[in-house]
């Protein structure tokens, strides 16, 4: 980040902000250094997902140390960019009038992925790794 320039502040949302929203707010954090403070929260938070913080663990990203909170924390904040990561979370997003953006992405739940513990764990995989990449698009793309 260059000197005067100001951090764009980034809220992603999903229901639980137990494991997308986590993995999205990891992510950008890894990817984007300092240029961008990020949050994470949910309309209904259930707490960290084990699963999450598992899966992105095994890139060496720790996302154990975050905690579910509830979007009510931060309805009275500005933000550049508010993300949805759930379909049920775009519905009840409440407006962020300061937001210039405000953006969906759709993603599986992982924590809902049924079968063998295996099984699961391929979902949270194949999640954390879509939210990569569209975390790198948006960075690319210039946020």
């Amino acid at each position: 980040m260059k000197n005067g320039e100001k951090k764009q502040r980034v809220l992603f949302l999903c229901t639980g902000n137990s494991c997308r929203s986590q993995m999205a707010e990891g992510w950008l954090r890894h990817l984007a250094d300092d240029r961008f403070d990020v949050s994470s929260a949910g309309t209904q938070p259930v707490g960290l997902n084990p699963g999450a913080v598992e899966a992105m663990q095994e890139l060496r990203i720790d996302i154990s140390g975050h905690r579910s909170k509830h979007l009510q924390e931060f309805l009275n904040q500005r933000f550049d960019h508010v993300i949805t990561v759930c379909d049920r979370a775009k519905e009840s997003c409440p407006l962020f009038p300061g937001a210039s953006s405000t953006l969906h992405w759709s993603f599986d739940d992982p924590a809902s992925a049924q079968g063998p513990p295996e099984a699961r764990r391929a979902v949270f995989r194949r999640v954390r790794d879509e939210i990569a990449e569209r975390i790198r698009r948006f960075i690319r793309d210039g946020a």
